[in-house]
């Protein structure tokens, strides 16, 4: 694998397990310096310890992505120890389950607060940091194929809040193109990962609506990302990359 990120700076939130360990492992296999944002340290601290001995290098950053503070203390402590910031991986997300007539508005907040406006607060930190350092970046936002088509019963609220992440990002995208910061996001499918194994979910009922036949794996998200993150996708803006095996074809 080339090292094509060497010397980039950049964050990755909820980058201790699943998609986001996978991706934060790509970019260290590339060179760059990746600073873990995660409410769970300790998964955090044991991701790094992981990822250490690779070309790029692993800072953790305790926080609640969903604080209004957060954005802004990530994004100075990643300058402070790489130098700047180049790319922000926004993945961080919950999904916690309940069907609309019996959903706690409690739920409604938690989801919102997480996966949508602490979303929109990272990317306004690294957004106002990319346009002060005046060489462009990348920012790219981890959305659902639920965005697009309802997966089951119970995840309306999350549902919404990743067809608000696909918009968001159009949006950011317009704004920030005058700067050279491209906007992207994608949107995985079946992915397994400890949230994946933890929930309620039946994996097997899933594969009839795979035309690849598989679940996905942290490593398919994470290549799209680093392409997006990279020189081959300078003209590409506002795009969300769907990465399901099919599934929204059936």
């Amino acid at each position: 694998m080339t090292e094509r990120m060497r010397g980039k700076a950049v964050i990755v939130t909820g980058g201790a397990l699943g998609i986001g360990f996978g991706i934060a492992r790509r970019f260290v296999q590339e060179g760059a310096g990746v600073l873990l944002v995660d409410l769970n340290e300790e998964a955090a601290r044991a991701a790094a310890e992981k990822l250490a001995g690779g070309p790029g290098r692993v800072e953790v950053f305790p926080a609640d992505v969903g604080a209004e503070e957060t954005g802004e203390k990530a994004v100075a402590r990643c300058v402070e120890v790489f130098g700047g910031l180049d790319i922000l991986v926004n993945n961080a997300g919950i999904f916690p389950q309940a069907p609309v007539l019996e959903m706690a508005p409690e739920l409604v907040d938690r989801v919102y607060r997480v996966n949508l406006k602490g979303l929109i607060l990272l990317s306004k930190a690294a957004a106002l940091q990319m346009v002060k350092q005046g060489r462009g970046g990348r920012i790219i936002n981890i959305a659902s194929i639920d965005a697009f088509r309802p997966s089951m019963v119970g995840l309306a609220a999350y549902d919404a809040s990743k067809g608000g992440v696909v918009m968001f990002t159009k949006n950011l995208a317009l704004e920030l193109a005058p700067h050279n910061i491209t906007v992207n996001a994608v949107a995985p499918g079946v992915i397994f990962t400890e949230g994946v194994a933890e929930a309620d979910v039946s994996v097997e009922a899933f594969l009839e609506r795979i035309p690849l036949r598989r679940v996905g794996k942290p490593e398919d998200i994470a290549g799209v990302v680093a392409f997006l993150a990279s020189a081959d996708a300078d003209y590409i803006t506002g795009e969300t990359i769907v990465v399901d095996g099919g599934s929204l074809l059936v």
